[in-house]
């Protein structure tokens, strides 16, 4: 017999009824009924319930062991009684009739609580995290993770995509977020960087004649930590094909997400491609985000018009000063009580916002309200029309510069949506967000910036850089999104040196600056590069979705603090005086400001800003998740 088990924890079945086993695990859970003692043993398999009587002389041995000490156990497999029968565990119809027990580890007095969901708090759950990992939702989430990685890699090399590696070690990179530096032990005063993502390798990939690369990619930024996004590092599926338009990578990804959710989704309705695409301006204009989530029935409208000059004076206003006006349907809310609608005023306010202008339209079709009272039939149709409204419901009002009231009308939406219960359950619903504007004004410098991608194919190319004015430029860039979550951004690539350089010009670049700053790829590019494009889903995103947790750590086996800390291993950490100077460094701190305390719930994100650094007009910095 092995030394250590014959059968997992989650293996054993009434067919085993009879057979000498041996099993090892950790113990789960004690449960004294007198007479009887049992144990639950679990592993990474599953678990089983193992019996032992009083009369046993090993008895007493096993009653003083504690939960989540490492023991073997021997005894025959035996059916449990019926009325003992557990049928929501596999292993619920036999138990262990323990003959031979060892204690392979003994466990101190754990500081959390392995065997249920009780929420230990942040700190205690980070700090050790392998017994926070030993609980069945996170031990799963862990599982579930490793399954996908394993789906995601099956698909891409179904479809013809070769696995490269690219450096950990690299240059400073151009994208937008703070990259983490690593100094270099033989040039002084030089260092490396960790990669935000493998953006440029995988477009040298191409450059040198590989026509599909991928890679289940680790990426590192220095930026602040929210629920959907892991500070420090962090993983993505990187693909790059050649000789490919927009059509073309989306067809090639398509498939593999709708492929890897149908499989992992727990029966979930999932989108079939094709994915439904919605340019970037109406997806502003009518859902008020960039990340549109398709659950979510209500559309926003442009009522703009309908205020101008109106009898309603503080829009009217605003509108002749360059402001615009968004409507939030409400549908079915026009029975609701007015506390309904005063509480969203009282919640915009919070949000520091004057308030939230709305209407009523009762069963009948009265329009009730304030801004009602000062509005004309006309105007009131108007607003019916272009909302979609009709008596019974709703309808809230943004009035803002076009940025903020699309944004602040979005997250209206969103309130709205969850509080009249109208979000669609146990779904999947994807969408490419496509044709982003390639420059944008930035009004702190009044300067023209670029908007998202720097090395995004200008659509129209050339001739577009030449002859168009810069802001209505539209970029060869794409955004997927599923339930309102960007799991990537991705392009077809600007591959030619001389459009390059004509697009950095129009945000201020020097041809010289932009061969300093950029040199491995526009050199590559001199030599012959074949059209190009990719994109790059975030796996700890699509995880997170596919176990419906609400925070990206749940899906992480070892993730950071709030604080990009980890709290186990003591990272960051002091470097002895000696190695720095064998690096050639000199520490200038700061003065030391007193720190919060790490704890759960803990709003620690603030603790870095992760924009890029201040620097030169059109400084490229707003590059998506690097795909």
């Amino acid at each position: 017999m092995h030394p250590y088990r014959t059968h997992t924890c989650g293996a054993l079945r009434a067919d085993h009824v009879g057979a000498q086993v041996r099993l090892s695990g950790w113990v789960h859970r004690k449960r004294d009924h007198g007479q009887l003692l049992f144990l639950d043993l679990r592993d990474d398999d599953g678990l089983t319930q193992a019996v032992i009587d009083v009369s046993s002389p090993i008895f007493r041995e096993v009653e003083r062991i504690r939960v989540e000490s490492v023991v073997c156990v021997t005894g025959q497999c035996v059916r449990r009684d019926p009325e003992t029968v557990n049928s929501k565990l596999p292993t619920g119809e036999i138990e262990v009739r323990v003959e031979q027990f060892d204690v392979l580890s003994a466990a101190a007095q754990v500081p959390l609580q392995v065997n249920s969901d009780e929420d230990a708090g942040e700190e205690v759950r980070l700090r050790h995290r392998y017994l926070d990992l030993r609980r069945e939702r996170m031990h799963r989430n862990i599982q579930l993770r490793s399954e996908v990685i394993f789906a995601l890699r099956e698909k891409m090399v179904e479809q013809g995509f070769r696995e490269f590696q690219t450096p950990i070690l690299t240059a400073s990179s151009p994208e937008g977020a703070r990259d983490y530096l690593v100094p270099s032990r033989l040039h002084p005063g030089k260092f490396y960087a960790l990669p935000q993502a493998p953006q440029m390798f995988k477009q040298l990939l191409m450059v040198a004649g590989f026509d599909k690369y991928f890679q289940i990619a680790p990426c590192f930024r220095d930026e602040a930590s929210r629920a959907d996004r892991s500070p420090g590092e962090f993983y993505q599926l990187d693909f790059e094909m050649s000789f490919v338009t927009q059509d073309d990578v989306f067809d090639a990804i398509e498939p593999v997400l709708a492929g890897v959710f149908e499989q992992f989704g727990g029966g979930r309705t999932v989108d079939k491609p094709p994915f439904r695409r919605i340019p970037y301006d109406e997806a502003m204009l009518t859902y008020g985000s960039d990340k549109p989530d398709l659950r979510n029935p209500i559309l926003l409208a442009d009522v703009t018009e309908a205020f101008r000059g109106s009898g309603f004076g503080i829009f009217a206003k605003a509108v002749d000063k360059g402001s615009v006006v968004r409507a939030v349907p409400a549908p079915g809310a026009g029975g609701r009580a007015r506390s309904f609608f005063d509480n969203f005023n009282t919640w915009a306010q919070r949000q520091g916002k004057a308030g939230l202008g709305y209407i009523i339209f009762a069963d009948d079709g009265t329009p009730k309200g304030p801004i009602a009272k000062n509005l004309e039939t006309e105007r009131l149709d108007r607003i019916k029309q272009a909302a979609g409204l009709k008596a019974g419901d709703g309808v809230f009002f943004v009035c803002d510069k076009a940025s903020e009231a699309a944004a602040f009308a979005g997250t209206v939406r969103t309130e709205v949506a969850n509080a009249l219960e109208l979000i669609e359950p146990d779904c999947y619903r994807f969408c490419w967000v496509v044709d982003f504007p390639m420059y944008e004004f930035d009004e702190e410098t009044g300067e023209i910036a670029f908007s998202h991608n720097p090395f995004s194919m200008p659509q129209g190319g050339m001739e577009a850089l030449e002859t168009q004015d810069p802001l209505t430029i539209k970029a060869s860039q794409y955004d997927i999104v599923c339930n309102g979550v960007e799991l990537s951004s991705g392009a077809i690539r600007n591959h030619l040196p001389e459009v390059m350089y004509k697009a950095f010009g129009i945000v201020g670049y020097s041809q010289q600056e932009v061969d300093d700053r950029f040199s491995g790829l526009i050199n590559a590019l001199k030599y012959g590069a074949p059209p190009h494009g990719g994109c790059a889903p975030g796996i700890d995103r699509m995880i997170m979705l596919l176990a419906d947790e609400p925070n990206i750590r749940e899906v992480i086996p070892f993730p950071m603090t709030q604080r990009a800390e980890d709290l186990m291993m003591g990272a960051p950490a002091d470097v002895p005086e000696d190695r720095l100077k064998e690096l050639h460094l000199k520490l200038s701190l700061p003065k030391k400001k007193a720190q919060p305390t790490e704890g759960a719930g803990q709003g620690g994100g603030n603790s870095g800003s992760g924009a890029p650094e201040a620097g030169k007009a059109g400084e490229p910095g707003k590059t998506g998740t690097g795909g």
